[in-house]
């Protein structure tokens, strides 16, 4: 059934009255909600006995909707459960949850703890980095003259996109990775935790400039270098504005909403969430994208509070549960993996894994033996800081929707994500099994009761904020 999406009716009148609620676009988005919510639940329970998080598990449901499956029954499947007329209707959901998720990113990222992070993990998080852009540079050339129509973006877009598709670590994912192993208290917890900080901020910033860079990608009519010089000092002056302006605003709502006053903070939080909505408009306005307004505004929050704590607490089950597999499935209808065809396109593929994986470990590996870090930490570190997830997905998404990503290219990253991804738990447990290194931390302890002395800090603090009588929450307590 061709449907006009200028007629689109919200609810249906009912079977009884002859109307089909697939026709219709509310019925419609429960059905597909319900559809990935289930079997996002499926995956994580199948994959728990590998000690997978549920990341994993929600990435995987994307394969369920990719194009891989040309038979009959599938084509009809996607035909009427996930129509194209539907897609600008859950894209807007996901992105809702998408904003918010990095809002979360953001208030869980605490700017002091990760300057107390100390000069080994900048060392790392940039030796990391580093290398895998150099890295990126090569894939960028060969991808330019090996996939169709990529040569007709500019390099220098490419060449970002493709650095920080390939360079980056994903903070949250990496957090669950950790909780799972249970290392995020360990040595090696807590410095991949401070590298993968740095690594994050500086992916953010890195991306924000191929944004801007990017103008309308491939596609449309050729932009002026100045506007992209305008989007960055908009960019600028926004966040000096967030810095300056409202987060002086923020720390006096903190304390307002201290256990020591008796005020009420539901007025707080909504004013709070409806300004996660308005600081995404505004750099959706700028041209840079909604994603950054979220995650700045989450940075300014003050950390360890009552406050922060209470909006962790309102909002992450209904975002990380409910809205985050949307986008996951949402970017499985963007993934063909159709699109990956001949010996080439997979060599494509192995190429790119090689060189995401080679850059990170190599580079972190190296500069962790440097800094007299043990041999199978310094490794455990290099496979930790190759962990991609979410944030690489939303690298991806939003270099496709510049034009700067076609099809093929698109889809050999999102693969290349995911196997990165998935690898990393049990990569990390043949090589630094968590056993052995709770034993140690145990003996620590122990000799540090007979001697009497007072238990000392470790270099690198978690970049985690909360209060020190409790464990780390929020993006880690998901399995």
């Amino acid at each position: 059934m061709q449907v006009n999406i200028t007629s689109i009716r919200t609810s249906s009148s009912g079977v009884w009255q002859g109307d089909n609620p697939l026709d219709y676009a509310f019925p419609l988005l429960i059905i597909q909600t319900t559809l990935i919510l289930l079997l996002c639940r499926l995956l994580a329970f199948l994959m728990k006995p590998l000690r997978q998080p549920k990341v994993v598990a929600e990435m995987m449901v994307q394969w369920d909707f990719t194009g891989a499956i040309s038979f009959r029954a599938k084509r009809e499947y996607m035909r009427r459960i996930f129509p194209k007329w539907s897609t600008p209707i859950l894209e807007s959901l996901a992105t809702v949850g998408l904003l918010f998720f990095l809002f979360l990113v953001g208030l869980e990222l605490d700017l002091n703890s990760i300057r107390r992070g100390g000069r080994r993990a900048f060392a790392i998080a940039l030796a990391g980095i580093s290398l895998t852009f150099v890295f990126g540079i090569g894939v960028a050339s060969v991808f330019r003259q090996a996939v169709d129509g990529a040569d007709k973006v500019s390099y220098t877009q490419y060449l970002v996109f493709m650095g920080v598709a390939l360079s980056i670590t994903a903070f949250p994912v990496l957090a669950r990775v950790l909780a799972e192993l249970k290392l995020l208290t360990t040595h090696v917890g807590e410095t991949a935790m401070a590298a993968a900080a740095f690594n994050d901020v500086a992916a953010w910033i890195s991306l924000a400039l191929a944004v801007a860079l990017a103008g309308n990608g491939g596609d449309g009519p050729k932009t002026s270098p100045l506007i992209s010089i305008w989007v960055l000092l908009s960019g600028v002056l926004f966040v000096a504005f967030m810095m300056v302006a409202i987060k002086p605003a923020m720390k006096w709502v903190d304390r307002r909403c201290s256990s020591e006053h008796d005020t009420g903070d539901e007025a707080y939080i909504s004013l709070t969430l409806a300004g996660v909505l308005v600081a995404g408009f505004a750099t959706d306005l700028i041209g840079i994208h909604a994603i950054f307004g979220a995650f700045i505004f989450g940075l300014i929050i003050p950390k360890g509070g009552d406050f922060a704590r209470r909006l962790t607490e309102r909002i992450e089950d209904f975002v990380s549960g409910l809205l985050l597999p949307l986008y996951f499935a949402l970017n499985g209808l963007k993934t063909n993996v159709a699109a990956i065809k001949g010996g080439g396109a997979w060599g494509l593929l192995v190429m790119v894994i090689t060189a995401a994986c080679a850059g990170k470990i190599i580079g972190t590996f190296a500069v962790a033996m440097m800094c007299m870090i043990p041999a199978r930490e310094s490794m455990t570190l290099g496979v930790l800081m190759n962990t991609k997830g979410l944030v690489e997905l939303i690298v991806l998404n939003i270099g496709k929707d510049k034009k700067v990503l076609n099809d093929e290219a698109f889809t050999i990253l999102v693969l290349m994500a995911l196997f990165t991804t998935f690898l990393t738990t049990p990569v990390v447990m043949a090589i630094y099994k968590p056993a052995r290194a709770a034993a140690a931390a145990a003996v620590h302890r122990h000799l540090q009761s007979i001697s009497g002395a007072p238990p000392t800090n470790s270099e690198f603090s978690p970049v985690y904020a909360g209060p020190a009588t409790s464990p780390p929450l929020s993006l880690t307590s998901f399995d």
